[in-house]
């Protein structure tokens, strides 16, 4: 070979090797560029597992909040409503001592009124206290469906009692907010 050939030989070779000293420092650059991207996108996968888990807590919390809430309310409406089928028990005795009074009223036993009268008014406060309310209705109130039990129905003496109420057979009683016996009455027609 000349010396012509072995130089352009030579030029060829350093060529050759200053590009791939270029690509391998290219690569270098590349690589770190790589190693940097992949730092972010796991540091980026990182914050967003926090936020996922963050929100997860969040939600998990709110709902125990819920739970709380419910149960506790739940609770408040068990002790409301806790002695409800004793009280629904004891209104067939409360209806007893007020048909007693009346027929007593007729006879001229007045000490045996005032003891019956004195055993009622004691039951009545007992079952006032544990939260019973007599449910007020009077003939010429508006029959409600929701509130009270239309026994049956007669033509009205007058246009002013026609869809109310004439006569209450049997009184109703709330306890609390519920309603556990409604009133029987009579409605005109």
């Amino acid at each position: 070979m000349s010396k012509k050939e072995k130089a352009s030989t030579a030029d060829d070779v350093f060529d050759e090797q200053v590009e791939t000293d270029n690509l391998d420092s290219g690569d270098t650059e590349d690589s770190e560029n790589g190693e940097e991207n992949n730092e972010f996108t796991e540091e980026a996968q990182l914050k967003e597992d926090l936020a996922k888990e963050k929100d997860r807590f969040l939600r998990l919390f709110a709902e125990f909040e819920n739970f709380k809430k419910r149960t506790s309310k739940e609770r408040l409406d068990l002790y409301k409503t806790a002695g409800q089928e004793v009280i629904v028990s004891l209104l067939p005795v409360m209806d007893d001592f007020d048909r007693a009074l009346q027929e007593i009223s007729k006879s001229e036993d007045k000490e045996m009124y005032k003891g019956v009268e004195l055993i009622r008014h004691k039951f009545r406060e007992a079952l006032i206290s544990k939260g019973l309310e007599e449910i007020e209705i009077a003939s010429g109130d508006t029959f409600d469906a929701e509130v009270h039990d239309a026994i049956t129905q007669i033509p009205a003496p007058s246009k002013k009692l026609k869809g109310k109420i004439i006569d209450v057979v049997e009184k109703g009683y709330r306890l609390g907010d519920k309603i556990i016996r409604h009133p029987k009455v009579v409605v005109g027609n």
